[in-house]
C-alpha cells in the first residue's frame, strides 16, 4: 500500500492513463483523489474522491481548487492532432500546445505551490514523440519536448523544497487519445480498433505491441512513489523500443 493516507491530484483522469492512475492509486491506499477532466471524471472509488470537471488551460480552476495536503500529482491532461507543418493553421498549433503545455504548466504551478514546505512527487506525461521526430506530428511532438524540458526545470526549483518532478514518456498506448489521429480512426473504421493498434504495433516497436494504460500507471507509480525516493528530472521513456 505504497500510497496509504496519501492524497493525490490526476489530470486527464476521466479516461486512458489518468483512469488508470488514478484506479491504481486507489488500490494503493490513497486517502483522497483529485481528478481534473473535461468530461466528467469517474468517483466510484474506494477513497475520498473530488471529481472536477474543468479545463486545465483554465487559470480559474486552478485557484478555486483546495489542494491543501497535496502529496503526489500526475499532470497527464493533453490531446493529440496530426498535420504537417506547411497544411498546420495556427489555430491547430494553439489548441495543442495551449492544452499540453499551457494546461501542463498551470496544473505544474498549482501542484508545487501546495507541496512548497512539506515536499511531494509529481509525474508529467510526455510521450515518445517529444524524444523522437516524426512527420506529420509537429506540434504535438513540440509540446511533449516542451513538457520533458519543463519538468527538468521543474525538478531543479523543486528540490530545495523536497519536491520531485519525473516525467514518463510513453509511446503507443491503447486509450482513446488515438481516435483523435486520422489515420488511426480510418484504419480502426476499417479493420477494427484492436486490429488497428496490433497492426501500427508491429509495424512501429520492436517489441510488436503498445501498452496498455494500467502498465504506464505503475509506472507512473514507481516514479511517485518513495521506491524512487532520489530519482528527479528524469524521462522514463516506455515504447516498446520505438526510439531505439
Amino acid at each position: 500500500m505504497a500510497f496509504q493516507g496519501k492524497t493525490a491530484l490526476v489530470t486527464g483522469a476521466a479516461s486512458g492513463i489518468g483512469l488508470a492512475v488514478a484506479r491504481h492509486l486507489a488500490a494503493q491506499g490513497a486517502a483522497r483523489l483529485i481528478l481534473v477532466d473535461t468530461a466528467a471524471p469517474p468517483s466510484d472509488f474506494a477513497c475520498m474522491v473530488e471529481a472536477v470537471q474543468g479545463d486545465v488551460r483554465d487559470e480559474a480552476l486552478w485557484s478555486s481548487l483546495d489542494l491543501t495536503g497535496l502529496d503526489h500529482a500526475v499532470v497527464n491532461a493533453g490531446v493529440a492532432g496530426a498535420g504537417a507543418i506547411m497544411g498546420l493553421s495556427l489555430d491547430a498549433w494553439r489548441r495543442i500546445l495551449s492544452v499540453n503545455l499551457d494546461g501542463a504548466f498551470l496544473t505544474l504551478r498549482a501542484a508545487m505551490r501546495a507541496m512548497r514546505g512539506r515536499g511531494g512527487s509529481i509525474v508529467l506525461t510526455a510521450s515518445a514523440a517529444g524524444v523522437k521526430a516524426e512527420a506529420g506530428v509537429s506540434a504535438y511532438g513540440a509540446s511533449k519536448a516542451a513538457v520533458i524540458h519543463l519538468a527538468k526545470t521543474a525538478a531543479k526549483e523543486g528540490a530545495s523544497h523536497g519536491i520531485r518532478v519525473n516525467v514518463i514518456a510513453p509511446a503507443g498506448v491503447e486509450t482513446p487519445i488515438w481516435d483523435a489521429v486520422p489515420m488511426f480512426a480510418d484504419r480502426a473504421a476499417a479493420i477494427g480498433r484492436d486490429a488497428a493498434f496490433a497492426e501500427m504495433a508491429a509495424l512501429a516497436t520492436p517489441l510488436g505491441r503498445y501498452a496498455k494504460p494500467e502498465e504506464i500507471a505503475a509506472q507512473i507509480a514507481f516514479l511517485l512513489s518513495d521506491a524512487s525516493a532520489l530519482v528527479t528530472g528524469a524521462t522514463l521513456i516506455s515504447d516498446g523500443g520505438y526510439t531505439l
